[in-house]
């Protein structure tokens, strides 16, 4: 599928008709696959679980240590707590359709 336009971002609605239309699926249904795919990769992440998808990639939730910034405008420091965000590493097969 190459894509020639200067706008080069897929939106889930035309994610959701390109799946649907390759899975012979309903527009619908290939919604709610994608709705409960992103809930269940959270809810993963949420318990600091790995998600490995062999060819495809990675998913992880990365622990953020607590730290000090500063705010630009004021220089007052703040504080700034730990927390764990959410990171994506891509496999072999998915390099090599983006790297030909």
């Amino acid at each position: 599928m190459e894509n020639n336009s200067t706008d080069n971002k897929i939106t889930k609605k035309k994610l959701v008709q390109d799946l649907a239309t390759t899975t012979k699926m309903t527009q619908s249904d290939v919604d709610k696959v994608l709705e409960a795919f992103y809930d269940q990769v959270g809810e993963y992440l949420r318990c600091r679980q790995e998600l490995r998808l062999i060819g495809f990639g990675t998913f992880a939730a990365r622990y953020r240590k607590p730290t000090t910034a500063r705010n630009p405008a004021t220089g007052e420091e703040i504080q700034v707590s730990e927390s764990y965000t959410p990171t994506f590493k891509p496999g072999a097969k998915l390099k090599s359709q983006v790297n030909p």
